[in-house]
């Protein structure tokens, strides 16, 4: 077996979203060294800084894990591609680069479940730390960090008319979402800078490389912890064909995300005990929750044709528009190539019983059948809706104790009576704003789910079960909480819970889902697990 010579202060696993982030912070102390092992490879293809190079990352091998849930019962029986970024930046470097916080209810409900610190008010200065935002310092804001927000560079007709036409619904036009209240309408902030993809790799990562201190090691498959004597010393993994094992003083820091560090875990013995011992692989500690808790945003894609106007469709099979397309980028960087996947955002209540908003609207002037096919041939646009706080819960669990095998992944959609109702809510919702004044002259047709389904609650759910698809925001598979809570894998300092020198610092830690796209709160968990790590070392001396 091989070994990495020395020893590290911190072992960071994963190079994505958070993992640039707690390497950046904890390598800035010289007298700490820093190694951080990421799986896939360098940012160095053309598609990972093309704002709409998503289409092409997502669902190759090159950038994405590929993983696909199991057959989902609340789908009708369909199983969903699953996608992961496998590359420095991790799924910031392929992902909807949306700058969104959530609400400020979200962080304030953890700090109820006994999670001190971790209130709005609390995780506010983290954000504001990380930001570079268009906007400038503010008491909402940052400027000068490394997480650069602009304002989208191009606009659509028809997105100005849905925008509209929510604000005939009694839906207020916001210019912000991010100031703790994101009900309303507008177009959503990027995490990108003159029309670039700006990843956490970018932001976090690439500028600090140069330090004596921090190495970065890629195409590294990290099979498991090396625990001894209650205590996580180090990692193995695979590299080149070989195993190589490096070893930590100080802490290793799992940050993997919900679905790569669960299985980390899991092939470490660290989880329950009655999914690993099947597997053949020892128990070294019955964490109950490793695994559980999964929680993700599903959305109805619902597609309507329009006429009159302009949308993406009719570029995508013009030449002469791809070639302009490509020129306004080129000389610009401007256009539909700098668009996210979805420009114009929602935030709305499905039901007026609702305390806030709990449905988030993501809208594209495109449309086609599923991620990977061509747009259609005809003008059309999609009108997304997704339920920001679900109530059914998931799991992720390895399958064998290989490496290189998948996980299974069963979010458990709509398995409980609320989502159900919140998502023929949802379908419901967006037939009210189709049929708004604002889009009357654009004639708007339903394609999707389509005119033929019922507006009774079991048509709709049915509805739901056949449109609904991944907007790929799993978190919660090893949630904070407190010492009573049965299935809480790290405490609110981030430490695991049972087990020394171990810290998960990713997404998988939220014990609930924000209300909204989940990059900038992992973003946030980074930044603030960092500063914790850092203050705990100094507090030990």
């Amino acid at each position: 077996m091989k070994r990495i010579e020395g020893d590290f202060d911190y072992i960071v696993v994963g190079a994505g979203t958070a993992g640039c982030i707690v390497a950046n912070r904890l390598s800035a102390d010289p007298d700490k060294r820093v190694l951080i092992l990421e799986a896939g490879g360098n940012d160095n293809w053309i598609w990972f800084h093309i704002p709409v190079g998503y289409l092409f990352a997502i669902g190759n091998p090159r950038s994405d894990w590929m993983f696909r849930t199991e057959p989902e019962a609340g789908l009708n029986g369909r199983a969903l591609a699953y996608p992961r970024g496998k590359v420095i930046g991790g799924s910031s470097a392929i992902n909807a680069m949306i700058s969104m916080r959530g609400q400020a209810a979200d962080y304030d409900h953890w700090r109820q479940l006994g999670l001190t610190g971790w209130g709005y008010d609390d995780v506010l200065s983290a954000f504001r730390r990380l930001e570079d935002h268009f906007l400038g310092d503010s008491e909402h804001h940052g400027a000068g960090g490394g997480w650069r927000i602009e304002a989208p560079r191009l606009s659509w007709a028809i997105l100005d008319a849905v925008g509209d036409a929510a604000a005939e619904m009694g839906i207020r036009k916001i210019p912000d979402f991010n100031t703790g209240d994101n009900e309303g309408v507008g177009y959503f902030h990027v995490n990108q800078k003159r029309g670039r993809r700006w990843s956490s790799a970018r932001g976090f990562l690439k500028p600090v490389l140069n330090r004596a201190n921090l190495r970065l090691e890629k195409n590294v498959l990290v099979d498991r912890l090396i625990v001894e004597q209650g205590r996580a010393v180090g990692v193995r993994f695979m590299q080149g064909g070989e195993v190589v094992e490096a070893r930590a003083r100080g802490e290793v820091i799992l940050c993997a995300g919900s679905i790569g560090s669960t299985q980390v875990l899991h092939r470490s013995g660290i989880g329950p005990a009655d999914w690993l011992a099947p597997l053949g692989i020892g128990c070294v500690l019955d964490r109950q929750g490793v695994g559980r808790n999964l929680q993700d945003h599903l959305q109805q894609r619902a597609i309507f044709k329009v006429e009159g106007v302009r949308t993406l469709n009719e570029t995508y099979w013009s030449l002469m528009r791809r070639g302009l397309m490509g020129l306004d980028y080129a000389f610009r960087r401007r256009g539909p190539l700098t668009m996210a996947p979805s420009q114009l955002g929602i935030f709305t209540r499905s039901d007026a019983t609702r305390e806030r908003a709990n449905i988030q609207f993501h809208v594209q002037p495109l449309s086609l059948d599923k991620f990977g096919d061509p747009l259609h041939r005809f003008p059309a646009i999609t009108v997304s809706a997704c339920n920001l706080q679900p109530t059914s819960r998931g799991t992720v669990r390895i399958r064998s104790a290989r490496a290189d095998e998948a996980p299974s992944i069963a979010p458990n959609y709509l398995s409980t009576d609320d989502d159900r109702q919140v998502a023929a809510d949802a379908i419901r919702a967006t037939r009210r704003l189709m049929q708004q004044p604002a889009l009357a002259r654009y004639h708007p047709q339903e394609y999707l789910p389509g005119p033929s389904v019922g507006d009774d609650d079991a048509s709709l759910a049915k509805a739901a079960g056949d449109i609904g698809t991944t907007i790929f925001h799993p978190v919660g598979t090893a949630k904070m909480g407190t010492s009573s809570d049965p299935l809480a894998v790290v405490d609110e300092r981030l430490r695991f819970h049972g087990l020394a020198g171990l810290r998960v610092v990713d997404a998988s830690v939220m014990p609930t889902i924000t209300s909204g796209n989940t990059n900038t709160p992992t973003a946030m968990i980074a930044e603030k697990g960092a500063t914790m790590i850092s203050e705990d070392s100094r507090a030990a001396k």
